[in-house]
């Protein structure tokens, strides 16, 4: 069977590791798994996090991502390629290259991580600019919650026109989509601006109290990755991807001392029953 033959699931996710399994790649992992993808993995750094905190990140050697990405496009191949936690200008230029070189028409969802959930900075300021320059243009969907649309787009995101006014700024910058996050914009209900090259949606739900939001954005980017791998469109894969994030946060068991994991298996709690 030949990549032609349609979408089969394949996701390359090319982002940080999280040791307390919450956001990072393992979350990236559980959530491809759970809407029916397979999941490969270039690992960028590896954290020393729990839910309080990150305590530590030591970089993996650039050869060393760029070979896991090499190796798994050249013998599996993928239908859709998902960023997360890139720390340096370095490594996000290299990416962009090695992606350029090897899938240059494979679907990317760009998730310009830059804080993590306790508020500890990931990356640098030259790394955002060249997320910027480097990996938003051509973009099949940019995920920004509302700080990271703000620095990205120099934009304020505090009210639903604020993020629709982001979004089209990503779209001036050359993606083809962008979904910017309401859960930082305070109020009872949470709203979600998705706009593409041909329309715009606005998804809402209420907010859930809870302090189980880690992961949350490497949850519903990697979500999305999957159901466009497997051949939704960029409006569904974003309806569906919220679906499985919001009862991953309601299932959530509150776990740990700070801000606990979602539950990603939420959807095989029925099974069991």
């Amino acid at each position: 069977m030949s990549d032609r033959d349609g979408p089969k699931g394949r996701v390359l996710i090319i982002a940080g590791s999280d040791s307390g399994g919450g956001a990072g790649i393992q979350a990236d992992i559980k959530a491809v798994a759970m809407l029916g993808g397979h999941a490969m993995t270039a690992v960028t750094a590896i954290t020393v996090q729990d839910t309080k905190g990150v305590h530590g990140v030591w970089p993996v050697p650039l050869e060393a991502v760029l070979g896991q990405i090499k190796v798994t496009l050249a013998d599996i191949g993928a239908d859709t390629i998902k960023t997360g936690m890139l720390g340096s200008a370095q490594l996000v230029e290299a990416i962009a290259e090695a992606l350029h070189a090897q899938a240059g028409l494979t679907p990317r969802v760009i998730d310009p991580v830059m804080v993590a959930t306790s508020g500890d900075r990931l990356v640098d300021e030259r790394a955002i600019g060249a997320i910027r320059s480097e990996l938003i243009p051509r973009a099949r969907l940019v995920t920004p919650n509302a700080p990271e649309a703000e620095v990205l787009t120099g934009k304020p995101v505090e009210t639903i026109d604020g993020q629709r006014r982001a979004a089209e700024r990503l779209l001036e910058l050359g993606a083809h989509g962008a979904l910017v996050k309401g859960g930082h914009i305070d109020g009872h209900v949470i709203h979600d601006v998705l706009q593409t090259t041909t329309g715009e949606w606005i998804f809402e739900s209420p907010r859930i109290r809870t302090t189980s939001t880690h992961g949350t954005g490497c949850t519903l980017a990697s979500a999305i990755a999957a159901l466009l791998a497997q051949g939704r469109s960029v409006p569904e894969a974003v309806e569906e991807g919220r679906d499985y994030l919001l009862g991953a946060i309601k299932a959530a068991r509150g776990l740990g001392k700070g801000h606990g994991p979602v539950h990603h298996g939420w959807l095989l709690d029925d099974l069991k029953r």
